[in-house]
């Protein structure tokens, strides 16, 4: 079993037995690749509510992150992510980085200091969403640190799956690897379908309740 079938799948079988915790009432993800994205309503380190109908019109990128798990943090010490970000923001892409950790877990931290965090490992998204419920994140099907999605303009979601081929913790193959999210993000501004929607995320299942 190659390591990112690996990840992936202990990432899986964690997320799935943190969602069958929940009430049997629960309907799977909402999510899915070429329909409209869901709605969300959470709230940022600031408290402030973000929704995905305040972005209207943007291409929206939605970052799950963690505060412990060192695939994250290579994204961060590689300058791979900040930089990502930096990028987008300068072509008018919202970028908010999303923590569903919730506070029964040993890696929570309340907003005030998720701030502090992310500003200190070089974080520079549009905002911190604090989704302590795991609502958002389950919505979005969200399983790993750095699974993302990207919403076009449109209010489509137009990929899903990891952040780049790395399968790394290591900061150096972080930095020499190929970003899908990059690539995605390069189709949609040119006004061009995206040629890989979707690949396998890696890395750190997320602290879901469970």
């Amino acid at each position: 079993m190659s390591r990112r079938r690996f990840l992936y799948t202990t990432a899986a079988a964690a997320w799935s037995a943190a969602w069958g915790a929940r009430a049997g009432a629960e309907s799977a993800p909402a999510a899915k690749l070429g329909k409209a994205a869901p709605a969300f309503n959470v709230p940022d380190t600031a408290g402030r509510r973000r929704t995905l109908a305040e972005f209207k019109g943007k291409t929206v990128v939605l970052e799950w992150t963690s505060t412990s798990c060192p695939f994250a943090a290579a994204q961060y010490t590689s300058g791979s992510m900040p930089g990502l970000q930096r990028w987008a923001s300068g072509k008018g892409i919202v970028w908010l980085s999303v923590l569903s950790t919730h506070p029964s877990r040993g890696d929570y931290l309340a907003p005030t200091a998720a701030e502090a965090f992310n500003q200190q490992r070089g974080g520079v998204p549009t905002a911190l969403l604090i989704d302590a419920s795991g609502a958002m994140g389950r919505t979005f099907g969200a399983m790993t640190a750095d699974h993302m999605f990207i919403v076009a303009a449109n209010g489509v979601l137009v990929y899903a799956g990891g952040i780049d081929d790395s399968e790394s913790r290591d900061p150096k193959e972080v930095a020499a690897s190929h970003n899908h999210v990059r690539a995605a993000l390069d189709d949609v501004l040119a006004g061009r379908r995206v040629a890989v929607p979707s690949t396998e995320p890696f890395g750190c299942a997320l602290s879901y309740a469970g």
